[in-house]
């Protein structure tokens, strides 16, 4: 596995809450610091998945930042992408880590205790524990882990990286990196609204 170090702010892209491109939003969050972005596409086919993700990919490189795939490990191989992040029902982790090989970034959501101590044992480089705190992202959230839960999660998972996501403000950033995080995960915070991302994000890049 890569055992890469996690920056503090981990950000995702969501073209249908930004109005962006994939490449723009790269380039926006990239513009405010933000190093490591998971690229998360749920409506193009694979032919348009596969030309967004090259776009945003040669944007992140060229800014130094690295572009995870969220999903596709075919797409993330294709195109030679620094990672992808699997879900509970994507690709089993073995599957991917065969694939895309040792060097590759793999990330793993789960959304209790149960389901991260099992990701725990698998070849993952890091786990994603949420949602923390109340979310509008996904329609169908599943049931709060909260700051508690993330503490106990810390505790069950050991030195395994840890992204808190869900609901995650300027506000609340600090405290699940207290209890236990790695890093936050942010989507509506930084893309809401698709004028301020750049500023937006160097402002939670420096709460945290």
């Amino acid at each position: 596995m890569s055992r890469f170090k996690l920056p503090k702010l981990y950000t995702i892209t969501d073209a249908r809450l930004s109005g962006l491109s994939h490449a723009e939003q790269v380039k926006r969050l990239t513009a405010g610091g933000s190093t490591l972005i998971q690229l998360r596409e749920k409506i193009l086919s694979p032919k348009d998945f596969y030309a967004s993700a090259k776009a945003a990919l040669r944007v992140a490189h060229e800014r130094g930042a690295r572009l995870i795939i969220n999903d596709r490990v075919d797409i993330a191989l294709a195109l030679h992408a620094d990672g992808v992040h699997l879900g509970q029902t994507d690709l089993p982790p073995e599957a991917a880590r065969k694939i895309l090989g040792h060097k590759a970034i793999i990330g793993f959501s789960t959304h209790n205790l149960d389901e991260a101590r099992l990701a725990a044992a698998l070849p993952v480089d890091y786990i994603a524990i949420g949602p923390i705190f109340a979310t509008s992202t996904k329609e169908k959230p599943d049931p709060l882990v909260g700051l508690e839960g993330l503490r106990k999660v810390r505790e069950a998972v050991g030195s395994i990286p840890l992204v808190a996501i869900g609901g995650i403000s300027r506000e609340t950033a600090p405290a699940a990196l207290a209890a236990g995080a790695d890093a936050v995960a942010v989507i509506s915070l930084l893309l809401t609204e698709p004028a301020t991302i750049t500023d937006n994000t160097r402002k939670l890049l420096s709460s945290l």
